[in-house]
């Protein structure tokens, strides 16, 4: 009966004929022209827009289809992938009538995996309010989706920030807020409760990162104010009126303290621990007269050290990066590289059209601009591939409204090559999904946990820190 049908959908497919060469490139949705892709992603499934059928030569594998839909079966599309390096791609579209042949494009395939899964918070890209959360986790080796936090089990809470430590899926966290919220620590799949808070904090724990270890998780402690502007393509401001930089000792549940990380002038947010757990990054800017001054809010980029022996903060604080504001700064794996977002002032730069990614040499402070990775649009929220040849962001580019993890390959010499959108199944997917992909994560494996272990989780009593 199957291969009757494929028979049957065949014959009904058009075939190109009287072919008009063009040397125009063919408009394809998701850009995929001239890629570098890992060779264990899903197929790059894409549309050519306006087109009556297609056919489409990719290496030794041929695509035809009535309409413009161009959907690979997951094992040729394996197979092509493993056996090439270079892929010339060839689209053929039939448009009002005629058969036209657009100039060829490639895709270039590494040998250097990403990680197989991703996590991401799916949200309205709206203003200071939010409705019908998920956190979700994909497996970037087909189209499998799966639910680690759902709103429908959450009383519509407000839940973020997904992260795994070290992108192990046996070591993670998110946060559930509101009365009765906590953070939900997985380790190895059992779930623990966390208050992570005391009374001398300036408020909760906000933005968090994981030590080497998994003992410790450094994290920023922020009094967040959120203004609506009337500006089109800055519809909301966020900013902090009060933060801190914290450690919290997750075997002993206790906070510790310094005054470097906690000055009252100045704010200082968005940790994160270096791969040897040596050094805490974070940002941080003087304090100014809010909300009038908020365009005078400037972050550097500064490093502190860190003692994962003792669990001791050093004494020492560096300025690395002086030049725009910076904010969410994550290190590469492999220690050589510092990623983070750069702005014109302040540190929530999703309506900030100028937001681009920057990189910096940690071994010779050369930054890389990434000219081929930025768009007019916002370029946030990133992580790393732990073999640090690959990185997720979140990107505005498309509509300049609704967020999309891009990845982002990174060879041996330290050069970005032009990102991809994350395929899937239905090529048209992003033409009518109204939610953000926000904070995506790489893990090297499933989180080995679902909505439902963290809905029976939020009924536990939260563990207190002192």
């Amino acid at each position: 009966m199957a291969l009757a049908l494929l028979i049957l959908l065949m014959a009904c497919t058009p075939t190109p004929h009287d072919v008009k060469q063009s040397g125009q490139e063919a408009e394809i949705y998701p850009d995929y022209k001239d890629v570098t892709i890992p060779v264990n992603i899903a197929p790059l499934n894409f549309v050519v827009r306006g087109a009556d059928a297609v056919e489409i030569k990719a290496g030794d594998l041929r695509v035809r289809n009535r309409g413009g839909h161009v959907t690979f079966g997951m094992r040729e599309w394996h197979k092509l992938v493993e056996e090439s390096d270079t892929i010339e791609v060839q689209v053929t579209a039939l448009k009002e009538g005629q058969w036209i042949a657009y100039k060829r494009f490639h895709w270039y395939v590494v040998r250097d995996s990403i990680d197989s899964y991703l996590t991401y918070r799916l949200i309205e890209p709206g203003y200071s309010v939010w409705s019908r959360l998920q956190i979700k986790q994909r497996c970037l080796e087909n189209f499998e989706e799966y639910a680690l936090a759902d709103y429908h089990l959450q009383e519509n809470r407000c839940m973020n920030c997904h992260t795994p430590g070290s992108q192990n899926p046996r070591l993670s966290m998110l946060y559930v807020r509101g009365e009765g919220g906590g953070a939900i620590l997985n380790r190895n799949g059992q779930l623990r409760k966390l208050n992570i808070n005391t009374p001398d904090m300036v408020a909760p724990s906000t933005y968090f990162q994981f030590a080497p270890s998994g003992r410790y998780i450094v994290f920023s402690s922020n009094v967040v104010v959120p203004a609506v502007q009337g500006l089109a393509q800055k519809r909301l401001e966020v900013y902090d009126t009060e933060s801190a930089v914290y450690v919290a000792d997750l075997d002993e549940n206790r906070i510790i303290h310094s005054k470097l990380l906690s000055d009252s002038s100045r704010l200082e947010t968005f940790p994160t621990f270096s791969p040897d757990g040596k050094y805490i990054y974070y940002c941080t800017s003087p304090k100014v007269d809010l909300p009038q001054d908020y365009k005078n809010m400037k972050y550097v980029l500064a490093r502190i050290p860190f003692d994962e022996a003792t669990g001791t903060i050093g004494t020492q604080v560096d300025t690395l990066f002086t030049e725009r504001s910076v904010c969410h700064p994550r290190v590469s794996p492999d220690g050589k590289e510092i990623l983070f977002t750069v702005q014109d002032y302040g540190t929530f730069p999703i309506w900030h059209q100028e937001a681009d990614l920057w990189m910096m040499d940690l071994r010779t402070g050369a930054i890389d601009i990434l000219q081929v990775v930025n768009s007019a649009m916002s370029d946030t929220y990133h992580s790393w591939s732990g073999n640090s040849h690959w990185f997720v962001f979140a990107s505005k580019r498309d509509d300049g409204l609704y967020g999309k993890p891009y990845f982002c390959y990174v060879d041996k010499n330290g050069k970005a090559h032009k990102p991809f959108c994350l395929p899937q199944q239905d090529p048209t997917f992003y033409d009518d999904f109204l939610k953000s992909f926000n904070a995506p994560e790489l893990a090297k494996g499933r989180i080995p946990f679902d909505a439902v272990d963290v809905a029976n989780a939020m009924k536990l009593p939260a563990e207190p820190f002192q």
